[in-house]
């Protein structure tokens, strides 16, 4: 199967899976994650109609979408892996949805470059949900502190929250448990799931569904 076989398999998994939750057809963004994959790998892609791409490096990213996007102004870029303070420029310069928000020094420092750049992006908060100290994001008991100091004191329009389940765990609970924050905080908006799972978080109330494997085949191994 080619890359634009599988995009078609995935949207019509994506569509059968609203359909058994009971929600309405085109609840869910398909988020096509592109990262380690060149533009030429990307393109076909794109031409096959897919609009919202994900990527997980900001040097990355640099290196392909300008072009990409300069060619196809109506792509929506989203940055779905952690984002350093010092990458803060080019990401808002080059991304339109910043699904990793976790700490307030990034915050203020996305509001300063937004305003810099007059940019507003879409942003999320990213939620651990299984509290493991190697992964980015807040926990979740913080989740509406932080979201609520976004909104107060850094003068961001949080829209939603994002999570990564921990590999070794079912996701079906800590895809409950973010629907749930995010229903409690009063947010519409909940990235989960990827390509092994991503069906399950369309039951669990994803509207942003973030799968490349399943799409892009077998990632190239580093060099």
């Amino acid at each position: 199967m080619t890359a634009t076989d599988r995009l078609t398999e995935v949207l019509s998994n994506i569509r059968a899976a609203e359909a058994e939750a009971g929600r309405p057809d085109g609840s869910v963004t398909l988020v096509a994650v592109s990262k380690t994959f060149e533009a030429d790998a990307i393109e076909p892609v794109i031409a096959a109609g897919q609009r919202t791409f994900g990527e997980n490096r900001v040097q990355e990213s640099q290196a392909k979408w300008p072009a990409l996007k300069a060619a196809h102004p109506d792509i929506e870029l989203h940055l779905i892996g952690p984002l350093q303070t010092n990458k803060v420029k080019e990401a808002v310069a080059l991304f339109d949805v910043i699904e990793t928000v976790d700490r307030d020094k990034l915050a203020r420092a996305l509001k300063t470059e937004m305003d810099a750049q007059g940019r507003t992006l879409r942003l999320f908060v990213q939620v651990n949900t299984g509290a493991e100290p190697q992964k980015a994001g807040v926990l979740p008991e913080d989740a509406a502190a932080f979201v609520r100091r976004c909104r107060e004191e850094h003068g961001l329009a949080i829209e939603g929250l994002m999570a990564i389940p921990p590999f070794d765990e079912p996701p079906a609970p800590h895809f409950a448990l973010l629907a749930k924050l995010a229903g409690e905080i009063g947010l519409k908006t909940v990235s989960m799931g990827m390509s092994a799972d991503y069906e399950i978080a369309v039951a669990h109330g994803a509207t942003h569904v973030r799968v490349g494997s399943a799409i892009f085949g077998t990632r190239p191994k580093p060099a």
